[in-house]
């Protein structure tokens, strides 16, 4: 069992209502990060396209779980979490075996090309743009890792850029008030966020490399 407290762990969560499928989020992460063609750290996945009126877009990334799966199944060990809850990872312990790929229900992890014969790199996922275990803002950590806000006191870049607000990110209580008084305000009730269309994308789509297949038989 987890020692954190889960109302105190910084969380993601996309309000579909509001989420556009503008791709602000994937892209401002490619760019903040210098990410290598062929890794999408964020994406954003749209069901029912092109069915007027029941089009939902929301934006998926590593969650950062509590008992993150990707961890469990590691043979090496490189993953480790924060104590704000943030799931981050070692690129010089991981071996690039592919065993959180298939773990993750959410296609979070991502493994560039290495080499002329397309050879597996070792793993890079969303970071909640928190860095990694080299030192803090370092030039050394900034090439591996990506960006670090969180250190800054700034949120992930996702956050920042989506134009409609509607992928949050913070303290899993707050962004809970905040979601809950949204969905009071359109009355619609209270929802359980498990409950939630964002949770459900989580476990019928398949992560595929370049794209995510839906299973024919999602039913909203």
């Amino acid at each position: 069992m987890s020692a954190f407290n889960d109302n105190n762990r910084l969380k993601f969560y996309c309000d579909t209502d509001r989420c556009i499928d503008c791709n602000g989020c994937a892209v401002a992460c490619d760019e903040a990060h210098e990410l290598p063609i062929g890794v999408r750290r964020r994406r954003v996945v749209t069901l029912n396209e092109g069915m007027p009126g029941k089009e939902i877009s929301t934006s998926i990334a590593c969650m950062h779980c509590e008992d993150a799966p990707c961890s469990l199944v590691c043979p090496v060990d490189c993953f480790y979490i924060r104590a704000d809850g943030i799931v981050l990872h070692d690129k010089d312990i991981c071996i690039g075996c592919g065993y959180c790929l298939y773990a993750c229900p959410f296609g979070a992890p991502q493994f560039p090309k290495d080499g002329a014969f397309g050879a597996r790199g070792v793993m890079d996922k969303c970071t909640m743009c928190a860095g990694g275990p080299l030192p803090t803002n370092s030039e050394e950590e900034r090439e591996v890792y990506g960006q670090d806000r969180i250190s800054e006191g700034k949120v992930p870049v996702c956050a920042a850029m989506c134009s409609t607000k509607a992928l949050l990110v913070g303290e899993s209580d707050v962004i809970e008030k905040i979601y809950n008084d949204r969905v009071a305000a359109r009355g619609y009730g209270e929802k359980n966020l498990k409950q939630t269309t964002v949770w459900k994308i989580a476990y019928y789509v398949l992560f595929a490399p370049i794209k995510f297949v839906i299973f024919s038989n999602f039913i909203l």
